[in-house]
């Protein structure tokens, strides 16, 4: 027996046990379906109550959403009126943008531009305030070098100028001198020859036997009160009215050390200017002098 014969047997076994499942099915609700028919015709003709309602309420509703489809039309006509202004708007701002954009781009390169020179100008200022500042600097130490030159050339200018009144006193002793000698000359009958000019003979210079002039200590003590390191200038505190005579020599000391000396050549009744000598350090104000160490 081949195995379609087999499953063909299998197949109608099957069919008849469910064909007499079926049978007994039949038998088992026979008595049922006249109940069954009225229950489904009740149902029918509720059913086509219920379509009838139903079409009624679709009818309700189609109108209804025909009104609403409308209103819907109207205003989506209405909207797209409201779209198309609101398209050109934007498409206007789209192109004002696009300007501002443009106008925003070449602010940018005028700014960067302005950036540069602004930078360029800082720069050539800071170089004029750094030359302005060495020109104030030399200014500076002009006016300080200006300032002791003058006062310097103040000094020396009163120096010359009491030297010019010494001299011109000097003048004026030697002229009386000279009309006293005539005086007395004039009693023995004789007169002053007036000189003959004679020009000088220059002679080999010749050393000056040294002879040592018989002195005593004067003994006289002061202060340095100024002192012109440039010219080799002091002040000391003590003049004329203490003894101070001209070419007279101080010996200047800080403690136990010895600075330098001092030859007078101005004297004032209070204080007298003399010239460095012998300098051993830079003298100061408020060190000692004296004549005598």
């Amino acid at each position: 027996m081949s195995t379609l014969t087999k499953t063909l047997i299998v197949l109608l076994t099957v069919f008849s046990v469910f064909l007499c499942g079926l049978v007994v099915t039949y038998v088992a609700n026979v008595d049922n379906y006249k109940q069954k028919y009225d229950t489904l015709y009740n149902n029918f003709r509720a059913a086509k109550e219920n379509e009838k309602d139903a079409q009624r309420q679709l009818r309700e509703k189609i109108e209804e959403t025909d009104r609403q489809k409308e209103q819907l039309n109207g205003e989506i006509s209405s909207l797209t009126m409201t779209v198309g202004e609101l398209e050109a708007k934007l498409d206007k701002l789209i192109r004002e943008n696009a300007m501002l954009l443009q106008k925003v781009s070449s602010m940018a390169s005028l700014v960067e531009a302005a950036n540069q020179t602004a930078q360029q100008q800082t720069k050539l200022f800071e170089d004029a305030e750094k030359e302005l500042s060495g020109v104030r600097t030399e200014q500076i130490k002009q006016r300080n070098e200006l300032k002791e030159t003058t006062d310097a050339l103040i000094e020396k200018i009163a120096i010359i100028s009491t030297l010019q009144e010494r001299n011109k006193q000097m003048l004026e002793e030697k002229t009386e001198l000279q009309t006293k000698l005539d005086q007395l000359l004039r009693q023995y009958g004789r007169v002053i020859a007036p000189p003959t000019p004679v020009t000088p003979r220059r002679e080999i210079a010749r050393p000056v036997p040294a002879a040592m002039p018989v002195t005593k200590d004067i003994g006289l003590k002061g202060l340095v009160t100024a002192v012109d390191l440039e010219n080799s200038l002091a002040e000391i505190s003590i003049g004329t009215a203490d003894g101070v005579r001209n070419e007279m020599k101080f010996h200047v000391t800080r403690g136990d050390k010895f600075i330098c000396d001092i030859l007078i050549l101005d004297v004032d009744s209070d204080r007298a200017v003399g010239i460095l000598e012998l300098v051993q350090q830079p003298p100061r104000v408020g060190d000692s002098v004296s004549t005598n160490l």
